[in-house]
């Protein structure tokens, strides 16, 4: 046989054969699940809940792995290096997914163009919070208690979310609270409880099961309107003109990920996000489900960006 005919023949087998694209046969093998925080918060609750329905969607484990540190850069940064094969995934809140940007000075990723967009999931406030036994019954005593006590006081953060809200509420209400970093947010709410910090920001989940056990008392959610999952608690806004700080979590990969990839994941984490029962569960963790395409969460991220940028601005942050 020449050698021409045995090309010839070759590629008539070739184009007989199906095509395949990747997401026909993914997964096919185990996915790990960055989460950029501690166990215990927010971001690290809502992708056990996703992670476990994935399994169940796809057949494959989707395995959680909590990789904290330097404001979630730590845990995106194994993201942005790794294979972009889908095996690797980002579950984030807007700290790492976009309000770093606005926080730290040399940014070893850009969210806007180092990550693959996936899937939106959910949206919620934050939740200024006291001890229990604080003389501050509501957030004008709060203000006059750290008024009086100006450059004396102090609040701890665990989040790029949480930092900008003391910031804000400096700026405001025209404090002078000193702002305490931890690595997650349920740190900075032990150290409220035990009287380290004056008070905190809570993610709405933990702040229900604090306020429910007694340990800390809300004063208010950082929007302008109440949230529909705890409407006796004030909104900031009703006190402090303009205050409105939210948080949200989305999925992301690596850059270069297969458009297939992503869509496949997309369809599913969509499905998932719209069941009753997982509305249900995001709710327990104060979060109303955020349904995106991965375009439009690509066009979503840039403009979250420029938001926190100009909130920082605006509370006067410099970027360290």
């Amino acid at each position: 046989m020449n050698k021409r005919l045995f090309h010839m023949i070759c590629l008539a087998i070739g184009l007989a054969l199906p095509l395949t694209s990747p997401a026909q046969t993914y997964p096919d093998k185990p996915v790990r699940m960055i989460v950029p925080f501690p166990a215990g918060t927010a971001t690290d609750v809502g992708a056990r809940m996703l992670s476990q329905k994935l399994q169940e969607a796809l057949g494959q484990p989707f395995v959680v792995e909590n990789k904290p540190g330097a404001a979630g850069t730590i845990g995106a940064m194994e993201v942005v290096r790794a294979k972009p094969d889908g095996y690797t995934l980002l579950f984030s809140s807007n700290s790492a997914a976009a309000s770093n940007v606005a926080l730290v000075k040399s940014m070893p990723y850009n969210p806007a163009t180092d990550l693959s967009p996936i899937a939106g999931i959910g949206e919620g406030v934050l939740v200024l919070m006291v001890q229990a036994e604080h003389p501050a019954k509501n957030v004008q005593e709060l203000v006059a208690y750290l008024a009086q006590r100006q450059g004396k006081s102090s609040a701890g953060y665990g989040s790029a979310s949480t930092q900008i809200s003391i910031a804000v509420l400096n700026k405001r209400a025209n404090l002078d609270v000193l702002a305490v970093p931890y690595k997650g947010i349920p740190m900075a709410a032990n150290d409220t409880i035990g009287g380290m910090v004056d008070f905190t920001f809570v993610d709405m989940g933990n702040a229900l099961s604090l306020a429910n056990g007694g340990r800390l008392r809300a004063l208010g959610v950082t929007s302008e309107k109440r949230s529909p999952l705890a409407p006796t608690w004030p909104a900031l806004g009703e006190t402090i003109s303009g205050f409105d700080v939210n948080a949200w979590l989305a999925v992301f990969g690596p850059p270069g990920m297969s458009t297939d990839v992503v869509g496949k994941l997309n369809a599913s984490i969509a499905e998932i996000v719209n069941a009753p029962e997982m509305r249900e569960k995001l709710a327990s963790t104060g979060m109303q489900p955020m349904v995106m395409t991965a375009e439009q969460l690509k066009r979503f991220v840039p403009v979250e960006i420029e938001k926190w940028k100009r909130l920082a601005k605006d509370a006067n942050i410099a970027p360290q």
